[in-house]
């Protein structure tokens, strides 16, 4: 089958399960974050079902599913076992795919990997397991987020508490305003050159256009023209096609693979 600018329908999986070794120069993805989905498949029909379970209700995040690790709870010993547990599975799910990712690179080939700022250890560790090499966390800074946990002094105030003008300014997470991008590469021939010569693939391009060397945190390529757009779960096109031309030597033998292809921003 010819991979070159198509989107193929399936689990990522199988379809990956029938590409040939060594095929693809690059994966750029955005798969599903480690929102809880215990014993739940991480589709649509799930999502939707969280959503709906909240959509009129007060939570403030609504595009983040019902039951996911920003969602409360009582902090007892069942809630953190349960979070490890969750913590495991999501890392072995993340090896099932990893494997097969693993097999279509080329030597190599970079694989970037969004996902969020407290779970993007549990991708590398899985990646690294399966065989990629870290390379670096790239950060995407991008629009300012809003806080997401709990205003401690409004949450006494609400409570008549007597020691609530004590705590104002007290939160219990910081307000998030990038993502991470997780950096692996499948191991090397030699060096950088040999693999180059044989592969097309191992190094990046860093000389941005005005001649200044690119750092490890992409910022300026969220469009607010986009924002509506990205409730569809889809990635900016700006910082994908920076990754791309980043990541990847221009050539017709270069296929970029992304198996979370979303709303196919890659």
């Amino acid at each position: 089958m010819n991979y070159l600018d198509q989107i193929i329908l399936g689990d990522c999986v199988s379809v990956m399960s029938e590409m040939p070794n060594d095929s693809m120069a690059a994966c750029i993805t955005d798969p599903p974050y480690n929102y809880e989905f215990i014993g739940r498949k991480w589709d649509n029909k799930e999502i939707n079902r969280r959503l709906e379970r909240i959509k009129d209700s007060k939570t403030l995040v609504k595009n983040i599913p019902y039951g996911s690790g920003l969602a409360g709870g009582v902090r007892n010993a069942r809630w953190y076992e349960r979070n490890q547990e969750n913590t495991i599975e999501y890392t072995n799910w993340c090896k099932q795919w990893g494997r097969e990712l693993f097999r279509v690179c080329k030597h190599g080939a970079p694989v970037a990997v969004f996902n969020s700022t407290r779970t993007a250890a549990h991708i590398q560790v899985a990646l690294e397991d399966v065989g990629f090499y870290t390379r670096d966390i790239l950060v995407y800074r991008r629009h300012s987020g809003i806080p997401k946990g709990l205003n401690l002094n409004s949450k006494l105030e609400k409570m008549n508490h007597p020691d609530a003008e004590k705590w104002d300014g007290w939160h219990t997470c910081f307000r998030n305003e990038w993502e991470s991008i997780v950096l692996v590469q499948k191991p090397l021939l030699n060096n950088y050159w040999e693999t180059l010569q044989e592969t097309g693939v191992g190094v990046f391009k860093t000389i941005n256009e005005d001649g200044s060397f690119q750092s490890n945190i992409f910022e300026g390529y969220y469009n607010k023209s986009e924002k509506k757009i990205r409730t569809l779960y889809c990635q900016a096109t700006g910082v994908d096609k920076k990754l791309i031309l980043t990541l990847v030597p221009k050539s017709k033998e270069n296929i970029v693979l992304d198996p979370f292809a979303g709303s196919g921003t890659t």
